[in-house]
C-alpha cells in the first residue's frame, strides 16, 4: 500500500474527515480478548466502582487505536503513519446499556514537515470531555 495523499494537496490546517466511534461493553469484551488486557476495570461494573471509578471503562490502548482511524482512512495506507503518542487524560466510560459510549474524533494537519510528512493534531472525545490529550501523529505522504 502506499499513501493516497499527496504532500503538495495539503496544508496545516487542512480538516481530515472526522469519525465517531461506538463502544459497547460487547466491544470491550472482544478487545480484551484480542489484546489479552482481561484487567476487570474494563469489563465488570462493581470491581471499576470499588476502585474509584464512576463505571467500566474502555482501554486506553483500545481508545488510542480507535482515534488513529481517522488518520489511517484518510491516507489509505496504516503504513503510512510513522510516528503516534498521546496522552490519556479521561477515562472512556461504558455504560451496560444498548448505547454504551460513543468516542468522536476530528483531526486536522499541525505542520508540515520534511520528506514529506505532516503532524496530524486529533481531537478525541466522549461525552463532551476530552478523553486524549496531546495526540499527534506524523504521517508520510504520497
Amino acid at each position: 500500500m502506499a499513501a493516497k495523499i499527496g504532500y503538495d494537496d495539503v496544508e496545516v490546517g487542512t480538516e481530515l474527515p472526522a469519525a465517531s466511534f461506538p463502544l459497547t461493553r460487547a466491544t470491550l469484551v472482544r478487545y480484551a480478548g484480542a489484546s489479552g488486557d482481561f484487567n476487570p476495570i474494563h469489563w465488570n461494573e462493581k470491581f471499576a466502582k470499588e476502585v474509584g471509578l464512576p463505571d467500566v471503562i474502555a482501554h486506553g490502548m483500545f481508545t488510542m487505536a480507535e482515534a488513529v482511524r481517522v488518520v489511517t482512512d484518510w491516507v489509505g495506507d496504516p503504513g503510512a503513519v510513522v510516528e503516534y503518542g498521546v496522552r490519556f487524560t479521561k477515562p472512556v466510560v461504558v455504560p451496560n446499556d444498548d448505547q454504551g459510549a460513543l468516542v468522536e474524533v476530528s483531526a486536522k494537519v499541525g505542520a508540515k514537515l520534511d520528506d514529506n510528512r505532516v503532524r496530524v493534531d486529533l481531537t478525541a472525545t466522549s461525552a463532551g470531555q476530552k478523553v486524549l490529550g496531546m495526540s499527534r501523529a506524523v504521517v508520510r505522504l504520497a
